[in-house]
Parts: C-alpha cells; structure tokens; sequence
C-alpha cells in the first residue's frame, strides 16, 4: 500500500517520512549528531525530524543534501511543463498566472445538524 495516498493522515505521511529519513540515516552509518554536524542543523532538528514533528522546510532540504537525497525532490516535484495545446494557445510562453478552476463553488459545509 502506498503510504503517500492522498487520503492518508498528515501525521501518518509525516510518520512515513520520519521512518525513511531514521532508516537512510542509519543505512549511512551515521548518528543522529554526525547527521545534524553534516547537515548543518541541531541534534534535535534531526530528532524531530525522525519523530515525524513539524521543522522549518530549510532544515529538511539540508538533512536530505547531507543524505545525498536531494535530488530525489525532483521526482516528488517535477518540473511544470505545459500541455501541447497549451503550447499552442500561448505560443510557446508559459502562463503568468492561474486561472482557477471552471467548477461552481462547492455548497457551504454544516455540522449536518439540519439533516
């Protein structure tokens, strides 16, 4: 089962990313201070980290560099790339701004109380 399912909790995703960085940690040898020494963060950025808790995006992208992982964020974000009918729309320029959605708004969320 994939654990990045888009239904999954926030806290099991984090739990998930947490696992992955102890495990690639270890697989490298390397205690949590030689890691935190590396990456240029604190020890307890790293055992946050490790515990799935909340930590600047900064400190994350150094602990993965220092993991050699960070090209890794390229499959998890690749780069926008236009549709070829965009393409065409546009003339080749990429868009400046988002249009938004064509959907109607959604209906105004309740308790459910008046059911």
């Amino acid at each position: 089962m994939n654990p990045f399912r888009r239904q999954q909790t926030d806290r099991a995703v984090l739990s998930e990313v947490a696992a992955r960085l102890n495990a690639a940690r270890l697989s490298r040898d390397l205690t949590q201070a030689e890691l935190a020494h590396e990456a240029g963060v604190s020890k307890r950025t790293v055992e946050r980290l490790e515990a799935g808790e909340s930590t600047q995006l900064t400190s994350f992208i150094r602990v993965l560099r220092a993991l050699d992982l960070l090209e890794r964020l390229e499959a998890l974000l690749p780069e926008a790339r236009p549709g070829p009918m965009d393409l065409l729309r546009r003339e080749g320029q990429a868009p400046q701004r988002a249009s938004g959605r064509r959907t109607p708004p959604p209906e105004p969320w309740t308790w459910g109380e008046d059911v």
